[in-house]
């Protein structure tokens, strides 16, 4: 094979002369298979294409493949826009699965953080983002992930600043969260970077650690508190309902008894109304039917009678005085 001499920016360099039809074949070959292979592309079911013309916007392609010019003049970025993006702030995960690993060292300069009440507090928190609009996250801002670190941080610092370390440690995570995820996105809108912030979710919040035993025994006195406030409530809340109950059910005894007594006391009114308006029509023949009803219930009842007329001067000469106690 014969070589030739080429000069490139001063070098000299020994190339094959490509002078045959075999040659040049395969440098047609070559180029046609580079016009091939320049001019298709696909795109994944997360992502979108954005083509670029000489670093322009052309248009934007979803999943799938398709075609573009050749050779450079269209280029394509395939930004992963259904891709849930973690960033991690603290520590960072070394190993994920079931039983993850993370470290914390190194990383004190962006967890350790200045209380509202002047307390200190180590927090570590995670960032979920997703790309909203594939324009605005290529073009508007250059290193869109340390911008995304550094305002998450600013957030988060400033939202910790405004609260005390109790509400850090115990209640106030939360309204955290959603306090920093809200100043996020009003400061990533103001970019314009072209995300949207999913979730902000405090991990540990540890106070540094040469106060830490004692921040520890603070929050076992705090959770004990509270569990008894909640044991407290539970028997409130069943107690007050049991004696309410109770109390309902003696008051409706109690009206059920003056209902019944009030019918009892006018039935027996209206009885003796009854029996007087029939006495007053009938006086001789109603004493005497009383009278009578009155012996047929007391007569019964005694065990001993005499029966004696009106003009004896008295019974004694008819008892026998030495008669025992029930026996004639």
């Amino acid at each position: 094979m014969e070589y030739k001499k080429v000069v490139i920016g001063g070098e000299e360099f020994m190339i094959p002369k490509l002078a045959t039809a075999g040659n040049s074949l395969i440098i047609i070959g070559l180029v046609l298979v580079t016009l091939i292979w320049s001019s298709f592309y696909s795109v994944g079911p997360d992502e979108v294409g954005v083509v670029l013309r000489f670093g322009k916007y052309v248009r934007t392609t979803q999943s799938g493949l398709h075609m573009k010019m050749p050779f450079g003049i269209e280029q394509v970025d395939k930004p992963k826009i259904r891709k849930r993006f973690t960033q991690e702030f603290g520590f960072r995960t070394i190993k994920a699965g079931v039983q993850s690993k993370i470290t914390k060292s190194g990383f004190g300069s962006e967890s350790l953080m200045l209380t509202g009440d002047l307390n200190s507090a180590v927090v570590n928190w995670i960032v979920q983002y997703q790309i909203k609009d594939p324009m605005e996250f290529l073009f508007n801002v250059r290193k869109v992930e340390g911008t995304i670190r550094d305002i998450s941080e600013v957030a988060m610092r400033q939202t910790v600043g405004d609260r005390s370390v109790d509400e850090i440690l115990t209640f106030g995570r939360g309204e955290i969260n959603q306090e920093v995820q809200k100043v996020m996105q009003e400061i990533l809108d103001s970019y314009g970077i072209g995300v949207q912030v999913v979730l902000v979710n405090l991990q540990d919040v540890d106070p540094p650690p040469s106060v830490k035993s004692a921040f520890d025994e603070v929050n076992a006195a705090t959770q004990d508190m509270d569990r008894l406030i909640q044991e407290a409530r539970r028997e409130f809340n069943e107690s007050v309902p049991r004696a309410k109950g109770r109390a309902e059910k003696q008051v409706r005894q109690a009206e059920a008894y003056a209902v019944e007594r009030i019918n009892l006391a006018e039935g027996e009114a209206n009885r003796f109304i009854s029996v007087y308006n029939e006495y007053r029509k009938a006086k001789k023949v109603t004493r005497r039917r009383m009278y009578l009803e009155t012996l047929a219930d007391v007569l019964p009842k005694i065990e001993n009678k005499w029966i004696v007329e009106s003009s004896d001067n008295g019974i004694l000469k008819l008892l026998d005085l030495n008669m025992k106690k029930g026996v004639k």
